[in-house]
């Protein structure tokens, strides 16, 4: 959680839903589905509506899905810091782009909070953890170490190398930013070939050369991609009704 120091910045998460979950195998989208008797994004949404570091929402969904996102989850589960909707885009990096141009100016220090709607299970102890390590580091990732022993392997499928299991993490979201530097590493990444960006940190990596930092996530922090996810999902959902998560 955050400490007593004053906030000294504005801080402002993305939160996307506009993917379309190919992976579940179904028609709805993924963020749509409930676990608990409530819908995937309403936890998320939740999370930064009560964590104190967090200002406003900009929340990125298909323009066919914007006015359901407000009538049946925003609105019916009290998601006040909802300020801004933005549509999404093709590709992730597009929804990203779109929702960081929508972002007002502010006199403060302002960061991004970016997080995957998909991921419900991101709690306002994990965000007050990113935005003060985004406050000394500038650019942090929310993430967890590996608990298995990763392999890494050539093009034919054989090992070449066993990194240590110490120093390999998985990444998870909020990705957090200062506001400016994530718009101009975007802004230079949309001139180049971005099909193997597959998460935001690459861009500040690549194009800005800056070092991220990585903050202890959860492992709870699951992303819903595959019908086994729902179950595991529900799980933790009981879990956390029952005080127990």
């Amino acid at each position: 959680m955050m400490g007593a120091e004053a906030k000294n910045a504005v801080c402002t998460a993305v939160v996307l839903a506009a993917g379309r979950g190919t992976r579940m195998g179904i028609s709805q989208a993924k963020q749509y589905l409930e676990i608990g008797g409530k819908p995937v994004l309403a936890y998320a949404l939740e999370a930064f509506q009560q964590s104190p570091a967090i200002d406003g929402i900009v929340l990125v969904t298909d323009r066919d899905h914007m006015e359901y996102c407000r009538t049946e989850i925003v609105e019916p589960y009290g998601i006040r810091k909802v300020s801004v909707y933005a549509e999404g885009g093709r590709e992730r990096y597009e929804s990203v782009w779109n929702a960081l141009k929508a972002i007002a100016p502010a006199p403060d220090r302002q960061y991004v909070f970016i997080h995957d709607g998909a991921r419900p299970f991101v709690t306002p102890e994990i965000i007050g953890r990113a935005y003060k390590a985004v406050q000394k580091w500038k650019a942090c990732v929310v993430g967890m170490p590996v608990k298995d022993t990763i392999k890494v392997t050539d093009a034919d499928g054989d090992i070449v190398s066993s990194p240590d299991r110490r120093l390999v993490w998985m990444a998870q979201t909020p990705q957090v930013f200062e506001l400016e530097l994530i718009r101009e590493a975007m802004r230079r990444q949309l001139m180049e070939d971005c099909s193997r960006i597959t998460d935001d940190a690459m861009v500040v990596e690549r194009q800005m050369g800056v070092r991220v930092h990585m903050v202890e996530g959860s492992y709870e922090n699951i992303k819903i991609t595959t019908p086994e996810d729902l179950d595991i999902a529900e799980v933790f959902a009981k879990q956390q009704r029952t005080g127990r998560f």
